[in-house]
């Protein structure tokens, strides 16, 4: 392992790159310590090169209203009276130390964000350097074109541009760039235009047995391709699309504001076989259950627990989707003692892949080492040779 300090951008480039090599590290190999390091080198270089501004207190209470769905009468308590809050809200009324005191201490706001200034006119909502660079690349984001009419363009105007900015972002790291989230975001549904479907997607229509036979698909080697056709079939559309720098993404399901298809985006972000099925069910899941009315987006950074309801629903039915639970809960009384033979077995008396069983043993027994290498690592990639190199014509 031989890591240098990143002094340049050619640098920086060639540290992402060996940063995706490495996603896929076993659990206590070299190649894992080189991982955190180099992670470690990128964030600290963006941090320094291309740092995300502090945002204005108005911003922050805004930010915090999206997350946790306030209206401006959950405020009062903080802020005061109606009209009050509605001076805070509008720019109109400073916040004094008793509002900043309680903004803080019951809506965890840090004070030194509360304490800044508020400017007469917000700033121009920007991507960074990295993120807009990545999009130029894939071709999506026109030469010279700001970040407002990259959105407007992408999803059709400003009241999806507004949905976007009320999604669903607690399952998101606490570093997330949500700037880059909703680019991204953008990105996918660009990116969904030229999939085609066959019908009209209908809940109902996602039975029990559809289900298995999707889940059946991942013995097979091409087993992503042809969840792709199916989904297709089904009139959901499975758009891949690496991550953008800052947006710590799994993956999303989104609805095209224009024609309300619903879109799994998936980034790939562990280029393994378990984590591609769980994720798949688990986005499909929020398709099936939760993308209604102005639920547009949800966004998820499946390394994050969660206590939503929606996000403990999609885990649960992805779960039960991958392996059925009565089956589950005879084999799991096998416990520290199940051999590779056991989860061979297992998977063929389940009908998935191997690397489904093991991911879930691993993560009911916390035992990451043992099976790590039925996982499939690197194994899903190869199904989307336009992974990394995405561009629209």
């Amino acid at each position: 392992m031989m890591v240098k300090p990143i002094r340049s951008e050619s640098d920086y480039e060639a540290n992402l790159a060996r940063l995706e090599d490495l996603m896929d590290a076993a659990p206590g190999t070299p190649e894992e310590d080189e991982l955190e390091i180099l992670a470690t080198l990128i964030e600290r270089y963006e941090s320094e090169r291309y740092p995300i501004p502090m945002p204005t207190p108005l911003a922050a209470i805004r930010f915090r209203m999206e997350q946790d769905e306030l209206t401006p009468r959950d405020l009062e308590p903080y802020l005061g009276s109606r009209a009050r809050v509605s001076e805070v809200l509008s720019g109109v009324r400073p916040l004094s130390i008793d509002m900043i005191r309680a903004l803080n201490e019951h809506l965890g706001i840090p004070a030194e964000v509360l304490i800044r200034p508020q400017p007469r006119q917000q700033a121009t909502v920007e991507l960074t350097k990295p993120a807009a660079k990545q999009l130029s690349t894939w071709g999506v984001l026109g030469g010279g074109e700001t970040f407002e009419k990259f959105m407007a363009r992408a999803l059709g105007g400003d009241t999806a541009l507004a949905l976007l900015r009320k999604t669903r972002t607690e399952r998101t790291n606490a570093k997330t760039d949500l700037v880059a989230v909703r680019a991204w975001c953008a990105a996918a549904l660009l990116y969904s235009e030229s999939e085609a479907v066959f019908g009209r997607f209908d809940p109902k229509a996602v039975t029990t047995s559809v289900v298995r036979a999707l889940v059946g698909l991942s013995v097979y080697d091409d087993g992503p391709q042809r969840a792709r056709a199916m989904l297709a079939q089904l009139g959901v559309i499975l758009v891949v699309l690496p991550h953008l720098p800052g947006t710590h993404l799994d993956g999303a399901s989104l609805r095209r504001t224009a024609d309300g298809v619903p879109v799994i985006a998936l980034t790939l972000r562990r280029d393994r076989i378990d984590s591609f099925w769980f994720t798949l069910l688990h986005e499909l899941a929020h398709v099936v259950l939760h993308l209604s009315g102005d639920r547009a987006f949800i966004l998820d950074d499946l390394e994050i627990s969660s206590s939503d309801v929606i996000e403990q629903e999609a885990d649960q039915w992805a779960q039960d989707a991958l392996i059925r639970k009565e089956l589950w809960d005879v084999f799991k009384q096998k416990g520290v003692y199940t051999s590779m033979a056991d989860i061979l077995a297992f998977a063929r008396r389940a009908e998935v892949n191997p690397a489904i069983v093991a991911g879930r043993w691993q993560r009911a027994n916390k035992n990451f080492r043992k099976f790590a290498g039925l996982l499939g690592h690197s194994a899903v990639r190869p199904n989307f040779p336009e992974f990394g190199r995405p561009r629209i014509a």
